[in-house]
C-alpha cells in the first residue's frame, strides 16, 4: 500500500503541485522568521558581549531618588571623589567615567547624519597612555580641549569630514562647531544600527549631559588576579544606594536576555502571520485530497474489492499527504534560509545595519520547520483520507462518488450555525465590555470565522443563486454554467472562498481601524492646532533647550511662541504625581485651540494653575479651589484654580500652568516641542527664517500642520502597509487554492465540458464559463470577509475609542471596492490556465473520457 502510495504521488504530481507550493510558502515563512530572528539576535548578543571586553565592573547611577515622604534626596550622578574612591581599591586596574545624550552631526549640505534616536554624544575617557579602551582610533587622537571633537569612522565618511576640519554638531539647543581631533572605530550598537558617536572632552560632555563633576556610569577593569565578583565586593559599598554595581558578565547576560525578549516580539508577530498562512493553507490541502479521492473512487473501491481494508486505505491516503509534507517541509526550509538572508540584507539596504555574524540555523528551527510542514499535511489530508474508508468494492463497477448525505449536511449547519452565534456573541460582548474586552472580541472572532467558514456551503447556494439571472443576462449561456457550476459542489466553493474570506477579513479589519485612527489623527490636528509650525528634537527622542524659544521669538516674522514644556507636580502631600504642561500664558490661546469652560486662561500669568473639565469633576475642583502642590524640587506652595478647560488628549496635560514658574523648580525643564504662529501663515519663507533662528541646525525638525498628520498618518499607514505585506504570503495561498480548484473541477468536467463543446459552445465562452465560475467563487469569499472585518473593527473601536479624542468609525469604501476589485481580478488571472487547459481539450476525446 505504501508503494502504491509513492506511485499515485508521482502520477498525480501535477495536481499536487499548488497543495506542495502552499506548504512551501507557509513554511518557509516560520523557518525564514526563525533563522532570521536567531540571527540577528545571536549577532546583536556577540556584539553586546564585546562591548563589555575588559569590563569587570560597571556603575551605573540612577540620579537622585526620593524618600518615603516623596521628597528628593541624592546627587545627580556618580561624583569625581566616588570615581577616585573606586579607582583606590588594590585589585582596580583602571576606572573611566562616563556620561552621555543627543548629539547630533551636519552632513556638508546641511542634513543631520543618521537617525536622530541613534546620533548620541558621550566622553572621550582616557585612562593608560592617553587612551579609551572603549574606542580605537584609526586617525588622530581624541579631544582634549573643549572645542575639539571625535567622530566615529562611519560618520566622518558620510561628512567627508578629515582630522582638523570644522564640524557642525547639532545639540537640543543652537548648534556648536569643534575642530576634529580624531577619527575611532567603536562596537556600540548605536553607531554600528546606522546612528553616530561624537566624543567631547570630559568636562564639555558633563556640562551638556549632566552636571560638572558627575558621571552616569563607572567603568572598572581588574587587575590580573583579582576576580570581578571580588571587585564587585568591594565597589558596591563605595557608590551608595543610588547606584547599581553590577559585574561585565552580569550586564552581557542581561543585555543578551534584552536582546532575546525583543527577539522573541518579533518572532511572535511574524510567526502569527506565518500561522494565519499555514491556516489558508490547510484548506487548499483539504480541498485537494478531497477532490483527488472522488476522483479515484473506482480506484480506491478496486483496492478495496482485491482485499485491502478500510484501515490500509484510508493509511495510503495518508502516506501520500507524507510524502508531500516532507517534500514540501525540506523545500520550504531551503526556502526560508533563503529568505533569511534577504531580510538581512534588506534591513541593510535601508539603514537598519545588523551587525556581522553567521546565518543560525539551528536544530530547533529544523525540526520545527518539518513537524510544521507534516503536521499540516496530514491534518488537512486525514478527513478526506477518513472518508476513502466510506468506499465501498461495489463503487468499482460504476463512477459514484460519494455525495454528502443530507444527516451530515444538517449536522454540519448545525454546528456553524451555533459557532457562528457564539462568536458573534463573543464580538458584542468584547465590545460593550469596553477597554477590557479586546480578548473577548478576539476568541469571538475566531469562533464566528470558523463558524462561517463551516457554514459556507450551506451559504453559497442562496448567494450565487441570486446572481445567476445577473450572469445569464451579461454573458449568456456561459454566464448560467459558470454559476450553476459553483453551487453544484457547495463544500469545494466553500472551502475555496474560506481562504480568501479569511486574508480578506483580517486586511479589512486593520484597514478600517487605520483609516479610522488616521481621522481621528486628523481631526485632532485641525480642531485643536492653531499654530503654525511645531518645533522638535529630530526623531521625537529628547527635549530642546529652553534657549530655542527665545530664539524663536526673535525670529522675524513670528507672531506668537509657546512652549509645550512636560512636568509633573505632587498634590495634597501625596507621593504620586501628576502630569503638568508648562505654556506661555500670553500666547497659547492664539495657538492652541482650547475651551474654557470657566474661568480665563488670563490666570496662568498670575500664577494659578489651569484644570481638564474631567480632571476637574473627578477631583471635586472649580475655580477659585485651591491646592496644595509639591514641585519636582520638593519645594511646596498653593495653586489656586484659575481655568477649567475641555480636556485635549495629546495636547495638554489635565494639569497646565506659566512655563516659567513650572522651570524654577526643575533643575533641567523638558520641552518636547514649541508651537509657533507666523504673520501669514506657514510659507517657505517663513520656514527659513525659523531655520535661520534655530541656527541651521539639521536636528531641529520643524513641521507643518500638515507636516504633522503626515508624521501621525504616516505612521498609521507604514503599520498597515506592514500588515498587508504580511498577510500578503496569506492572500498568496488564496490565489494557489482558486487554480488548484478550477483546475481539479476542468479535470473532472473533462466529459462534460466535451459534450458542451459538441452541442455548439465555442472555446470563448467555454473560457468565460471557467473565468466568471472563478470570479463569481472569489467575489463570493470576498464579500464574505469585507463584512465580518469591518464588524470586528468596529467591536474592536469600541474598545479604544475612550483613549483616542475624536475616534468616530470610518469605512474606507474605496479600499474595500479596491479589494473586492482584487478579488475579481485574482479570480481572473487564477482561472486563465484552467480555461485555457478546458478551451483545449479535443472534444471527441474528452467526450471519450470516464
Amino acid at each position: 500500500m505504501f508503494r502504491t502510495a509513492l506511485r499515485n504521488v508521482l502520477a498525480h504530481k501535477a495536481r499536487l503541485l499548488m497543495t506542495v507550493l502552499a506548504v512551501v510558502l507557509g513554511v518557509a515563512f516560520v523557518s525564514g522568521t526563525l533563522v532570521f530572528t536567531d540571527t540577528v539576535g545571536k549577532a546583536l548578543s556577540g556584539q553586546s558581549a564585546k562591548s563589555f571586553d575588559g569590563i569587570a565592573v560597571s556603575v551605573t547611577s540612577h540620579g537622585p531618588s526620593r524618600n518615603d515622604e516623596g521628597t528628593k534626596e541624592g546627587e545627580p550622578g556618580i561624583s569625581t571623589q566616588t570615581l577616585d574612591k573606586v579607582k583606590a581599591l588594590q585589585g582596580v586596574d583602571t576606572v573611566s567615567g562616563r556620561v552621555s545624550g543627543f548629539a547630533g552631526v551636519a552632513d556638508p549640505s546641511g542634513k543631520l547624519i543618521g537617525s536622530g534616536w541613534a546620533n548620541r554624544g558621550s566622553n572621550f575617557a582616557p585612562v593608560k597612555d592617553g587612551k579609551d579602551p572603549r574606542y580605537a582610533f584609526t586617525e588622530g587622537n581624541g579631544p582634549a580641549k573643549a572645542d575639539q571633537i571625535a567622530l566615529d569612522k562611519e560618520t566622518a565618511r558620510r561628512g567627508q569630514y578629515a582630522v582638523g576640519d570644522k564640524v557642525r554638531v547639532a545639540s537640543n539647543g543652537l548648534p556648536s562647531e569643534y575642530t576634529l581631533s580624531g577619527v575611532f572605530t567603536t562596537e556600540d550598537g548605536q553607531v554600528n544600527a546606522g546612528g553616530s558617536l561624537v566624543l567631547f572632552d570630559t568636562a564639555t560632555a558633563q556640562k551638556l549631559y549632566l552636571a560638572p563633576g558627575f558621571y552616569e556610569e563607572l567603568s572598572v577593569s581588574a587587575k590580573p588576579g583579582t576576580t570581578a565578583d571580588r571587585l564587585l565586593a568591594e565597589v558596591k559599598p563605595l557608590v551608595g544606594k543610588d547606584a547599581t554595581a553590577k559585574t561585565g558578565a552580569e550586564l552581557a547576560a542581561e543585555q543578551a536576555k534584552d536582546i532575546e525578549r525583543q527577539m522573541d516580539t518579533t518572532n511572535q508577530m511574524l510567526l502569527t502571520f506565518a500561522l494565519i498562512s499555514l491556516f489558508v493553507g490547510v484548506f487548499l490541502i483539504y480541498n485537494t485530497f478531497t477532490m483527488l479521492v472522488a476522483q479515484r473512487t473506482k480506484e480506491l473501491a478496486l483496492l478495496r474489492a482485491i482485499g485491502a481494508n478500510r484501515g490500509q486505505v484510508k493509511r495510503s491516503v495518508l502516506a501520500e499527504a507524507l510524502v508531500v509534507g516532507v517534500v514540501s517541509s525540506a523545500v520550504g526550509l531551503l526556502a526560508g534560509v533563503g529568505l533569511a538572508v534577504g531580510m538581512r540584507s534588506l534591513m541593510d539596504s535601508i539603514g537598519a545595519k545588523i551587525p556581522a555574524g553567521p546565518l543560525v540555523v539551528s536544530p530547533g528551527t529544523i525540526g520545527i520547520a518539518i513537524v510544521i510542514g507534516v503536521l499540516v499535511t496530514l491534518l488537512a489530508a486525514w478527513l478526506p483520507a477518513r472518508r476513502t474508508a466510506r468506499i465501498a468494492p461495489v463503487a468499482a463497477m460504476g463512477s459514484a462518488h460519494l455525495p454528502a448525505t443530507a444527516k451530515s449536511l444538517v449536522l454540519r449547519n448545525s454546528i456553524g450555525g451555533a459557532l457562528t452565534l457564539f462568536g458573534l456573541a463573543g464580538i458584542l460582548g468584547g465590545a460593550l465590555a469596553g477597554k477590557d474586552g479586546k480578548m473577548i472580541i478576539g476568541g469571538g472572532a475566531f469562533l464566528t470565522m470558523i463558524g462561517i467558514i463551516v457554514l459556507l456551503p450551506a451559504l453559497s447556494r442562496p448567494v450565487i443563486a441570486a446572481l445567476r439571472p445577473a450572469l445569464r443576462k451579461a454573458f449568456g449561456v456561459a454566464g448560467k454554467l459558470a454559476a450553476q457550476n459553483a453551487v453544484r459542489n457547495p463544500r469545494r466553493t466553500a472551502v475555496t472562498a474560506a481562504s480568501l474570506a479569511i486574508g480578506l477579513t483580517l486586511v479589512t479589519a486593520l484597514s478600517v481601524l487605520g483609516v479610522t485612527m488616521g481621522k481621528a489623527v486628523d481631526r485632532m490636528t485641525t480642531d485643536k492646532l492653531k499654530a503654525d509650525y511645531k518645533i522638535s528634537l529630530s526623531g521625537g527622542f529628547g527635549g530642546l533647550d529652553q534657549s530655542v524659544i527665545g530664539a524663536l521669538a526673535k525670529a522675524p516674522g513670528v507672531k506668537a511662541v509657546s512652549p509645550q514644556q512636560a512636568g509633573s507636580l505632587r498634590f495634597g502631600g501625596g507621593k504620586e504625581f501628576s502630569s503638568v504642561s508648562g505654556v506661555e500664558p500670553s500666547t497659547i490661546g492664539s495657538l492652541l485651540n482650547i475651551e474654557v469652560v470657566s474661568g480665563s486662561l488670563d490666570s496662568l500669568g498670575k500664577g494659578q494653575l489651569a484644570v481638564a473639565d474631567k480632571t476637574a469633576a473627578s477631583q471635586g475642583l472649580k475655580v477659585g479651589s485651591v491646592l496644595k502642590a509639591a514641585f519636582d524640587d520638593d519645594k511646596k506652595g498653593d495653586l489656586v484654580v484659575g481655568a477649567v478647560y475641555k480636556e485635549m488628549d495629546g495636547m495638554l496635560s489635565p494639569y497646565v500652568l506659566d512655563y516659567k514658574l513650572l522651570s524654577q523648580h526643575e533643575e533641567k525643564p523638558y520641552l518636547p516641542e514649541v508651537f509657533v504662529k507666523m504673520d501669514g501663515g506657514p510659507s517657505a519663507k517663513a520656514q527659513q527664517a525659523l531655520v535661520d533662528a534655530l541656527g541651521k541646525n539639521p536636528a531641529m525638525n520643524i513641521a507643518t500642520q500638515q507636516d504633522m498628520r503626515n508624521e501621525l498618518g504616516g505612521a498609521i499607514n507604514t503599520a498597515l502597509n506592514i500588515m498587508y505585506g504580511l498577510l500578503g504570503m496569506a492572500l498568496i495561498i488564496s490565489v494557489l487554492g482558486v487554480v488548484n480548484t478550477l483546475a481539479m473541477s476542468v479535470y473532472e468536467r473533462t466529459q462534460e465540458t466535451g459534450m458542451l463543446r459538441a452541442i455548439g459552445l465555442d472555446r470563448g465562452r467555454v473560457k468565460n464559463m471557467i473565468r466568471l465560475e472563478a470570479i463569481v467563487i472569489s467575489l463570493f469569499g470576498a464579500v464574505i470577509g469585507v463584512v465580518l472585518g469591518t464588524f470586528i473593527a468596529w467591536a474592536v473601536g469600541q474598545t479604544i475609542k475612550d483613549g483616542v479624542p475624536h475616534y468616530a468609525l470610518v469605512v474606507p469604501f474605496d479600499r474595500i471596492a479596491i479589494f473586492m476589485l482584487l478579488a475579481g481580478v485574482v479570480g481572473a488571472l487564477a482561472a486563465m490556465w484552467p480555461a485555457r487547459s478546458a478551451a483545449r481539450l479535443n472534444m471527441l476525446t474528452a467526450i471519450k473520457t470516464e
